[in-house]
């Protein structure tokens, strides 16, 4: 005969179980409708019971990007990383949440400006490693290099260096064209090329 205690235990396991997909089922459910607020709320519950559950945590830093939590998608990408190298579209996010927030001004020093850069160039390059067929990781990476040589670019002591802003935004002029070679008669990208070519340029 099975012991109290077994019992007990297999009672307690399948709660937490029932739990964990409860909140993992309605997270789901409020990311779909685009009630992120909810969907946080839900699958950060869900985790409590599991935190490893990759589909949970992707969920979540969806979830956390579409939000505007830009550190805490990143913090929750790194886990889904850990756990799933392979998911380029857990890079993409990743990269466009430390895109965004080198990008505000607000009090970031340029140091960490730069490493979030640099951080967000390389998840778009192992993004573009796993899947080379998907244009908007080219158009991002692109956008990123752009932001580092607009940065790299200033004369600023400490900051300044135009090889580097030079470099990085001969890499964005090679992202947009690889983006037109794909998706050609795009104005918006090819605005945007123009542009890069003439930031090159004032750098001479």
């Amino acid at each position: 005969m099975r012991s109290f205690s077994g019992l007990l235990i297999i009672l307690l396991s399948a709660n937490i179980a029932f739990a964990q997909t409860a909140y993992h089922k309605m997270g789901q459910k409020a990311l779909i409708d685009g009630d992120f607020k909810a969907a946080v709320s839900n699958l950060e519950k869900a985790l409590a019971k599991d935190s490893t559950d990759v589909n949970t945590l992707y969920m979540l830093g969806y979830s956390y990007y579409h939000s505007s939590r830009y550190k805490e998608s990143v913090n929750t990408f790194n886990k889904v990383i850990a756990l799933k190298p392979s998911d380029n579209s857990a890079y993409y996010y990743r990269g466009k949440a430390s895109n965004i927030m080198a990008n505000d001004t607000k009090g970031i020093a340029n140091a960490d400006r730069e490493k979030l850069l640099l951080s967000s160039i390389k998840d778009f390059s192992k993004a573009i490693d796993l899947n080379a067929d998907d244009v908007k990781l080219y158009q991002n990476r692109a956008v990123a290099y752009r932001d580092y040589g607009v940065l790299k670019g200033q004369k600023i002591p400490g900051l300044y260096d135009k090889n580097k802003a030079t470099g990085s935004f001969r890499s964005c002029i090679s992202d947009f064209e690889k983006v037109l070679t794909i998706t050609p008669d795009r104005r918006d990208i090819i605005t945007q090329l123009e542009d890069a070519k003439i930031y090159l340029q004032n750098l001479k």
